[in-house]
Order: structure tokens, then sequence, then C-alpha cells
């Protein structure tokens, strides 16, 4: 995870503040790229213990193309009971939010309704996802397998506007890789998430099409630290790496609807204690 803690330094060292949406400033860099070779090992942050099955679940969910937080607390704790929050629970209850929420832990057309239920003009509903891995399989040269998040008819009907906007895939020497775009990158908080989400999400579809993961290549846009976070972001560049663990996938699984979080384990996870920091919002 060398590049992200190189990634992290370079925009404390020469980001330009601005400020954000939010009421907290940022320290921002514009166009950034990352590369992991996930022959490697798993991308996953080892510099501050990452809350792994937050990111397993959410990757599931938006899999399900759910617009229900509470379902999310479900697949994450085994149950809907509103005690039990979420990384998207302020979402839900945003201010801007709520008079448009439609039940409980409505969310509306997020990332999951985009990648499964996409809305022709026609009203057709498109499976991007399941496109995606039918075009992998049979016509892997593909320039075309993409998964698009960010409609720009329905941002208004999301709790909050995809910063992961869109992927593509691409299959070379039996192998697969993704690259995802980034439109709004909080580096300190999200952007570790964002790696292992997309690393992972990497390893189910090559799994379901027969090939070895290859290569995230993680592609920010606006690429900030918030003010706030300064003090954790230099405490967390102050630690030496561990090395990176590897994943286990349940290898019955050849369907990517049948992945549930008993099915994918990280093993050999060493890290460093927690950071802790307020996520903006």
């Amino acid at each position: 995870m060398q590049q992200y803690l190189d990634a992290l330094k370079h925009v404390l060292d020469n980001g330009t503040d601005r400020q954000s949406r939010t009421g907290i400033s940022t320290r921002a860099v514009f166009g950034m790229q990352m590369r992991f070779n996930t022959e490697n090992g798993f991308p996953a942050m080892t510099t501050k213990k990452l809350p792994w099955k937050s990111v397993a679940s959410e990757l599931l969910w938006f899999i399900e193309g759910s617009d229900d937080e509470r379902r999310l607390a479900e697949i994450l704790y085994g149950t809907r009971d509103s005690g039990k929050a979420t990384i998207w629970a302020a979402n839900a209850k945003a201010d801007y939010w709520k008079p448009k929420a439609k039940f409980e832990g409505d969310l509306g057309r997020i990332y999951g309704v985009q990648w499964r239920k996409w809305k022709s003009p026609e009203g057709k509903e498109i499976d991007q996802l399941a496109s995606a891995i039918k075009l992998i399989k049979e016509d892997p040269a593909s320039r075309r397998i993409i998964v698009n998040a960010w409609n720009p008819g329905e941002i208004e009907q999301m709790a909050l506007p995809p910063c992961h906007t869109f992927f593509q895939f691409f299959v070379a020497d039996e192998k697969l890789s993704l690259q995802m775009y980034q439109r709004s990158c909080d580096m300190f908080l999200g952007v570790p998430f964002n790696i292992a989400s997309y690393s992972l999400l990497l390893h189910i579809v090559a799994q379901v099409t027969g090939l070895k993961p290859g290569e995230f290549v993680h592609t920010l846009g606006d690429a900030h630290i918030y003010h706030n976070h300064f003090g954790q972001v230099k405490e967390q560049l102050s630690r030496k790496p561990f090395p990176l663990p590897s994943l286990w996938l349940n290898p019955d699984i050849r369907n990517i609807d049948d992945f549930k979080m008993e099915d994918i384990k990280l093993e050999n996870y060493q890290f460093h204690p927690a950071i802790k920091a307020e996520m903006a919002v």
C-alpha cells in the first residue's frame, strides 16, 4: 500500500486549500492514479485497521442492487434493527434527503440500483453488471465493458451522488483488470475503503468469469484531505506498512449473486491500530 501512502503525502504536501460543500475546508489535488497488482497481495491498508466487514457487506449490498440502508445492516449484522448503524446511516438521515425518503433507510437510486437497474429513456431496466460479466465471457477484447453509476437524470433521486462514478474491465493473458474513476476522493477515510472494495469486486468477477485477477487501477479526480484530518494523516504517514494480506473466496461460487459474507475472508491481515476521524456529510 505504499502507492496509497505516497499519494496521501503528495496531497498533504502539494494540494491547494479549498472550501467544500460540507463546510470543512479541504486540501486537494486534481487528477491522480494508483495501480495495484493483486498478484502481490490483496491491497488492504495496513497502516491503520481497515473495516473489512463494512467493505465486504457494502459491496454485496451494491451487487444486490439495493436502495435500502437497513438491508445493508442486515447483511452486516444479521438484523434490520435501527439501533445498528451502518456507514450509510447518516446519508439516509441527512436533512436534504429525509423529505424525499419513501421508507426508513431509503437511499434512492444510488450505486447498486444503477449497477443492476439502470433505466433507459423507454423505462427498460438494464442490468449493467450482468451485461459486463456476459461481455467478459463472450467478447473479452471489447472496450465497452463498463458499469456507470453516474446517471445525470437521477442525481436528485439519490441520497448521495456517486463518488466512484464508473468502472471498466480489461482482459489480457487470461487476467482480468479493473479501472475505476472516482470524482471525489476523501484520501484519509474513503480511499482505502474504495481500494479494498473495488479490488474485492475484481476478484469476485474474475472468479465468476474463470479468469485470474490482475490489476486494480484507481483514477482519482478531486483527491482531497479534510483539514480536520491533518493530524491523523501525519500519524498514519509515520507508520511502517506490514506485508499485504491475501483474499479467500469460496471456490464453489460461480454466480455473482450467490456470494454471502461467509464466502469472503481476508487472511493473514496484520495492521496498526485504528485512527479515528469524523466523516464529513
